[in-house]
């Protein structure tokens, strides 16, 4: 995009400013109710179920209706809440879940009412930093909504959610480099113009698959849903909300993932334009046609949300954080390092692209095969070590070896006397449990007291 183009943000009339936000906000109130209702029919198909079938055609109108009666519903809010906090928390994650919308493109420069205003409610040099901060700032109302609750469980859901968000954003944002040297801004609609005539996710692959699991675990979407484990927390960081309140998390999480879905057409799949070979044709990115080629690419992304809540477990807690720290930004900070010699080979020295693919493909096959090499010699390491320590403790136990009595550990044995067996002569070797050996001093206190 020119730089003429760009200076448009910024001159459009209020009243189309207003138009543009209305049109923002409706839109995406109904493509977070259709997303509920082609969630639950997507589900329902892949475990055999039916899905809300009676409100509405096909039941499109049932997401509506939940959202009425979670309106109507009754308000319980716990008396050892926060109240200004406990308030404060969802409206957070609503306002946030619609602000980073504000520097999404839709399409090229149209004319509405006479007045010629690109499709993009307004963009400057760092948009993608202001998406990152914005969603930052939203996974503060889950976390406060978790802490202001009063209630343990909830107080859990929070925690994880910060450690998650500080966690994958790190990912997600280290994906986002290789993006910004090869389009030369942070600006998205100039990362849109950058992508003609190949889209980021060819050249950029790496990128795009660590964004794409990174957008998971941001939007606490399954197998990443560690901060509402319904099994483990009741409901997560939300278990003390009701009514109003809850349905403003529920539709900031719906929103999250539009959003996370709409940055990752803008950076990796060429955001508005058209395809191949729909960009064969002459009008494909010109007009309002470019709305629908974002809205499917949009909605392939959310399908995919969809498509690992019906199939995935949930990981467990330690290897949701394992997998963040130790395989995504580490992944991510390589394939930053091969980008940039990249770039500067291409740039300074006479290298072709094939050999920088070529030497790039090579790098990262030295590294995949380095750290399965590695993982290997881990594996064998703590299967040594765990056949040492079961060693150790199959070994005979002595209680009274650091001048106190201490309990045994499963697997362990151990020998002791009591003083009836004194007397007799006799020494009794009891295996652990310590239930066991508690009957069994109690027995001897026993004997000894009738003694």
């Amino acid at each position: 995009m020119t730089g003429s183009q760009f200076g448009l943000f910024g001159t459009d009339p209020w009243w189309l400013v207003i138009l543009k936000v209305l049109a923002i906000f409706v839109m995406l109130v109904l493509l977070t109710l259709f997303t509920i209702w082609w969630e639950r029919r997507v589900v329902s198909r892949m475990q055999h179920r039916i899905g809300p079938n009676r409100v509405g055609p096909q039941g499109l109108l049932q997401s509506l209706m939940d959202g009425i009666k979670l309106a109507l519903k009754e308000e319980i809010i716990p008396k050892a809440a926060h109240r200004a906090v406990y308030w404060l928390a969802p409206v957070i994650s609503a306002t946030m879940a619609f602000l980073a919308f504000a520097v999404i493109p839709f399409g090229p420069t149209v004319s509405i009412f006479g007045v010629e205003t690109p499709l993009q409610l307004t963009d400057f040099p760092v948009s993608v930093l202001y998406v990152l901060a914005i969603a930052s700032i939203g996974i503060y109302g889950i976390v406060l909504g978790g802490w202001s609750s009063g209630s343990t469980y909830p107080l859990l859901g929070g925690l994880r959610s910060s450690a998650q968000m500080i966690s994958y954003e790190i990912a997600m944002g280290l994906s986002f480099v290789a993006v910004f040297l090869y389009a030369g801004s942070m600006s998205t609609s100039q990362i849109v113009a950058a992508q003609q005539p190949i889209w980021f996710a060819v050249i950029l692959l790496p990128s795009f698959i660590i964004y794409c699991t990174a957008m998971v675990g941001e939007t606490n979407r399954a197998p990443f849903d560690l901060p509402e484990a319904e099994g483990e927390l009741v409901g997560g960081f939300h278990t003390e909300y009701s009514s109003l309140k809850f349905a403003l998390f529920f539709l900031a999480e719906y929103i999250n993932m539009v959003t996370v879905s709409a940055m990752a057409t803008t950076l990796f799949l060429g955001g508005w334009m058209a395809p191949w070979p729909l960009s064969l044709w002459e009008g494909a990115n010109q007009g309002w046609w470019p709305i629908l080629w974002w809205l499917i690419k949009v909605q392939i992304f959310i399908f995919v949300f969809i498509w690992l809540r019906g199939t995935l477990p949930r990981m467990r807690y330690d290897q949701f954080m394992k997998f963040g720290w130790k395989v995504l930004i580490p992944v991510s900070i390589a394939w930053i390092m091969i980008v940039s010699v990249a770039r500067v080979l291409r740039n300074e020295v006479s290298v072709t692209t094939t050999d920088i693919l070529i030497g790039g493909a090579i790098v990262i096959v030295v590294l995949l095969v380095g750290s399965w090499l590695f993982q290997i010699r881990q594996d064998r390491r703590e299967e040594a070590e765990a056949l040492a320590e079961a060693e150790a403790l199959s070994a005979e136990f002595d209680p009274m070896a650091g001048g106190f009595p201490v309990p045994p550990m499963p697997g362990q044995q151990f020998t002791y006397t009591s003083r009836r067996s004194l007397a007799q002569g006799t020494t009794i070797v009891q295996e652990p449990a310590p239930a066991g050996l508690e009957a069994s001093s109690d027995d001897s206190s026993a004997e000894d007291s009738n003694g």
